[in-house]
């Protein structure tokens, strides 16, 4: 993986192997630091308390299908490595997924939803703020505030696809086929990078799906829609 952080720095980082309160920990190649995937931070090593922090991007999760559909020219990694590891789906967390529970020991923990349900974490302005994933999938569109920004977050309905875009001062009433409607019926054609209408731009905010019990682990004083 291949990124940048807030200082401008890029890093090649892998997978350590490594679990902290059930969050996988990636390490870069420069310093094996060990980085957390949630906050985007040094844990352990050189570049601990550094005061370094990836920047944040948007990540979706889609079917093959529906992303093959959108964006017909993707290439995918294929399953014939080499290696005996199986890498069909579930392979390896089919139980731990198939579980109402965690694994290991997580505090501290909320009640408020239950520990393996999926939200969607979007933070803003330094403000953590959870929508769970049943609710967008009722709603489909929620105009919402996180911290001092204004956002609308797009469900397709059908599973844990969701997208949330800046909305400014604009608020969006329905999605029909892959576009939203806004006030009086002005459509702004859903993309991956923003919200279209003509000339216009609405760009998308950072934002990815977690289990509640992970993001309530190192954000027990977020915001959590519709409590």
């Amino acid at each position: 993986m291949d990124a940048a952080s807030d200082q401008g720095e890029r890093a090649i980082f892998g997978s350590s192997g490594f679990l902290y309160r059930s969050n996988k920990l990636t390490y870069d190649r420069r310093t094996n630091s060990l980085w957390h995937a949630l906050t985007g931070e040094p844990v352990v090593g050189a570049l601990a308390y550094s005061g370094a922090r990836l920047r944040q991007l948007p990540v979706v999760v889609s079917t093959w299908a529906q992303w093959r559909a959108a964006h017909p020219g993707t290439k995918a990694l294929g399953l014939d490595t080499g290696y005996t590891r199986g890498y069909r789906p579930d392979a390896a967390y089919g139980r731990y997924y198939a579980s109402p529970d965690t694994l290991f020991p997580v505090e501290p923990r909320s009640a408020a939803l239950a520990p393996q349900a999926f939200v969607c974490a979007v933070t803003l302005d330094g403000v953590p703020k959870a929508h769970p994933l049943d609710a967008l999938e009722r709603e489909r569109v929620v105009n919402d505030t996180v911290g001092a920004t204004a956002v609308v977050l797009v469900a397709d309905g059908r599973g844990r696809t969701v997208r949330a875009y800046r909305r400014g001062e604009r608020s969006f009433r329905s999605i029909a086929a892959d576009a939203l409607v806004e006030g009086r019926g002005t459509r702004w054609r859903v993309t991956e990078d923003a919200l279209i209408a003509g000339s216009a731009r609405l760009e998308r905010a950072p934002g990815h799906i977690a289990y509640w019990f992970g993001w309530y682990a190192f954000n027990p004083r977020t915001f959590l829609y519709g409590r």
